[in-house]
């Protein structure tokens, strides 16, 4: 699933995605994992003049990135869109009683899909949410969390996308680190954690081994 020349790549997502990027400029890519990739591949590709968008908005759950999927996706004539989403679905209902069911997050998660592939030919990277047990009352969230991981799982390999298998990779990553090392409140990554991201999306998309 190579890059051509070209091609458009939008990252859209919650806060992990924002990462402080600027509003008011299109171009921003924030300071995370987004900037990270499109960093390697502009050094990796530069004949190919690839363009990179950073969609993501602090606080979003997946009904969010329905309401402005057109807007804020699809209107940019994708050719690869990479969604990450899903820990501020858990999140809002751990703090406030929001609830998104399993069954909810998966409707309206294979809605952006399949909005997408009606408009679109491009290619998909689904990234998995995660949390780590930091501070210790993030271990509450797994059984929300944990059905929606599933979600993104058998939705990638439903439609044949891409996935980046975040929750296991941050695990395994804690053993080498303490969680908090990865990210402080268990959710919002560190620098080494964005690095994970990056690592992993490029894996995923077969650019790095």
């Amino acid at each position: 699933m190579g890059l051509k020349d070209n091609d458009v790549i939008v990252f859209i997502g919650d806060s992990i995605t924002d990462c402080g990027r600027n509003y008011e400029d299109a171009s921003s890519l924030g300071v995370g994992y987004a900037l990270m990739v499109a960093a390697r591949l502009g050094l990796q590709y530069p004949e190919k003049k690839l363009a990179f968008f950073n969609r993501g908005i602090n606080g979003n759950r997946v009904v969010d990135l329905q309401e402005r999927w057109d807007r804020d996706c699809l209107r940019l004539n994708p050719t690869w869109v990479s969604i990450y989403i899903g820990v501020n679905d858990t999140w809002r209902y751990m703090d406030s009683g929001q609830e998104t069911t399993a069954a909810q997050f998966e409707a309206a998660y294979r809605d952006l899909i399949d909005r997408t592939k009606k408009s679109s030919e491009a290619k998909l990277v689904l990234v998995e949410p995660f949390v780590l047990p930091v501070p210790d009352d993030r271990k509450t969230w797994r059984r929300d969390l944990d059905p929606k991981i599933h979600v993104v799982r058998e939705l990638a390999r439903e439609y044949g996308a891409l996935l980046v298998p975040l929750d296991g990779l941050f695990a395994a990553a804690s053993m080498k680190a303490e969680p908090a090392f990865w990210a402080g409140d268990g959710v919002h990554p560190s620098p080494a954690g964005h690095a994970l991201i990056a690592d992993a999306w490029l894996k995923a998309v077969g650019v790095i081994n």
